[in-house]
């Protein structure tokens, strides 16, 4: 997606997409990162994302890249947190205890800019992209979080019945974009109740992506 289609979303508030409450999947899956307490964990395209207040709840620290600056101000607010805003270049840098959020384009983000990165948790990076951006962001994703261990969330559906984002993608694509980096397996799948966007039937699948 171009940045000014995100962008326009938010201006618009047009933002389906953001969940009332922290992401079930999350919960359900998350142990299996095997992280622990201060360790770092990065969201990519990760709006205002109440997965992000469940997170630091837990003791994790947070950082995330976000095109939109006014998600991540509504963030912050939601937060109850005062950042300290600086800037890298093209990019804001929203700062406070336990979370830094980078406000620009993801392709602009490098592993030294965001700092060490302990696991990746991609609800809506992957799945926002359409085919012909995926394979670039796969591989950027790659080089700036130093293989960090992933919890990944995917659809899949008959992308003919309707548009995305989110887009479809099959197994074979999500094991060819990490194949040879990553050990890949799916460790859970379940309907989208009232199917996807309310226009067909989707499969949800989380995917746990390790290094070791």
């Amino acid at each position: 997606m171009h940045v000014d289609f995100w962008k326009q979303k938010w201006e618009k508030n047009e933002i389906g997409f953001h969940e009332s409450k922290p992401n079930p999947l999350l919960v359900s899956n998350f142990e299996k990162l095997k992280l622990v307490e201060g360790q770092r964990i990065f969201l990519p395209l990760c709006g205002k994302t109440l997965d992000i207040a469940w997170l630091l709840s837990k003791g994790y620290r947070v950082v995330g890249v976000e095109l939109s600056g006014l998600a991540i101000e509504q963030l912050f607010v939601d937060l109850g947190v005062e950042p300290v805003v600086t800037m890298l270049g093209n990019i804001s840098h929203y700062s406070a205890e336990n979370i830094d959020i980078f406000v620009g384009d993801i392709f602009e983000l490098s592993s030294d800019v965001i700092g060490p990165v302990d696991a990746i948790y991609d609800r809506a990076a992957l799945v926002a992209l359409p085919e012909e951006m995926r394979n670039k962001y796969t591989k950027h994703l790659i080089a700036i979080t130093g293989t960090a261990r992933q919890l990944l969330i995917t659809f899949e559906y008959d992308q003919s019945l309707t548009d995305g984002p989110p887009f479809s993608l099959k197994s074979d694509e999500v094991t060819r974009h990490y194949k040879g980096v990553y050990s890949l397996e799916c460790i859970e799948s379940l309907p989208v109740s009232g199917g996807l966007k309310g226009k067909c039937a989707a499969t949800e699948h989380v995917w746990l992506l390790k290094n070791d």
